[in-house]
């Protein structure tokens, strides 16, 4: 159940979001020029803005990723497919958080072209991002060298054959073959790359990635492929990307890589006339299972933009569940909710954006569902 919502401020175009002690970061879509938002969570039922940032002229700054005491906030070309007024801020800034309330910027690595779309870093040496820089017509996957985040510096790329400006593509016309973002378990990359379905890349050498596998279906827009090592299985969305009604179908796979990838499953859809509502409904992200959150390897949490965020038992691979779901309120003036990103934070706290003009909801565990996950949690 809903127990708090912000509205950021007026500026409720929310994106990404995470959760670092009793600091909240959040990123905006770019709609209404905010580029994050950070507040103060000490008191879940209770957040306050404490600071909030504007993004660059003629860019967005809508991913947010924190770990080993820095925040890492991408730079990218905004909007997308309209020419730029001016000047863009391409790359990925960062910060460090000896105060998480108050980030001190320490570098900026540029990577030119229209910058960075999103981040994964979780820590260590390196981080992983996909872009698309000088001399590339979409989006690549890039790994980031941090061991010293003053100067950080790239260490190794891969792309697509015929992503570079100089080949020629290599894919079907119409299809968008474009990196999204990889998770890593091990020495693989699990890279979500939209119409190309997902991509497995061996990374045991960073700086030259090698391509395993790519498993591909009907649909495209591959977004977020979440690993579950304890399990050989990685959940893939794939995120919607056409307003409906009647668009078409975005979902959520299960797919066993505990030797050839293949698909096993795929969730229920939610019940209900999402599918005959304005705007996007589909899936989109899922709670990655990061350190200092909550994690478990059997219930997922998903965002389904209309229908809101979805949570799934995935004790059986092959007969994943719906255990409980949370549609929010109709923000004024917009036609539907559009739930984009959460975060379940290791109290069991769900904290969701809504892309357009819904700001922030904080949701509560009914005491079944609680009960559930303090089973189904990792050791």
């Amino acid at each position: 159940m809903e127990i708090a919502h912000h509205d950021l401020g007026g500026r409720s175009d929310g994106m990404q979001v995470v959760r670092h002690r009793n600091a909240l970061y959040v990123g905006h879509t770019g709609t209404t020029g905010a580029g994050t938002s950070i507040l103060d969570v000490a008191d879940p039922r209770n957040p306050r803005l404490v600071t909030q940032w504007d993004a660059p002229a003629n860019t967005h700054t809508h991913k947010v990723q924190v770990a080993d005491g820095l925040l890492l906030i991408n730079h990218e070309k905004f909007p997308y497919r309209v020419p730029s007024n001016g000047p863009v801020s391409a790359g990925v800034a960062i910060y460090r958080l000896d105060d998480p309330i108050a980030p001190e910027q320490i570098a900026f690595w540029d990577c030119g072209g229209l910058g960075v779309h999103r981040i994964v870093w979780t820590g260590g040496r390196y981080a992983h991002m996909s872009a698309t820089p000088d001399g590339y017509r979409d989006r690549i996957w890039i790994v980031l060298d941090l061991a010293d985040p003053v100067h950080p510096v790239e260490a190794g790329r891969w792309w697509w054959p015929g992503q570079a400006d100089d080949e020629a593509p290599q894919w079907p016309a119409g299809e968008r073959w474009a990196a999204h973002h990889a998770m890593i378990d091990g020495d693989r990359a699990y890279l979500g790359f939209d119409d190309a379905g997902m991509v497995i890349l061996d990374v045991n050498d960073l700086s030259k990635p090698k391509t395993i596998d790519r498993l591909a279906w009907d649909g495209g827009a591959t977004h977020t492929c979440l690993p579950l090592p304890g399990r050989g299985a990685v959940i893939v969305t794939d995120e919607q990307q056409h307003d409906g009604p009647h668009a078409p179908e975005r979902t959520i796979r299960i797919v066993d890589v505990s030797a050839d990838a293949r698909v096993i499953a795929k969730v229920p859809a939610p019940e209900g006339n999402f599918a005959e509502l304005p705007l996007r409904y589909g899936a989109h992200n899922l709670h990655e299972n990061r350190e200092g959150s909550y994690r478990s390897e059997r219930l997922i949490f998903a965002t389904w933009f209309s229908a809101g965020v979805r949570v799934y038992d995935l004790s059986d691979l092959a007969r994943p569940r719906e255990v409980a779901h949370w549609v929010g309120e109709t923000p004024a003036g917009q036609q539907v909710p559009q739930s984009n990103d959460l975060w379940v934070d290791d109290d069991a706290n769900v904290w969701v954006t809504d892309r357009i003009g819904g700001g922030l909801a904080v949701l509560e565990p009914t005491p079944a569902l609680r009960d559930q996950m303090d089973e189904l949690r990792l050791a």
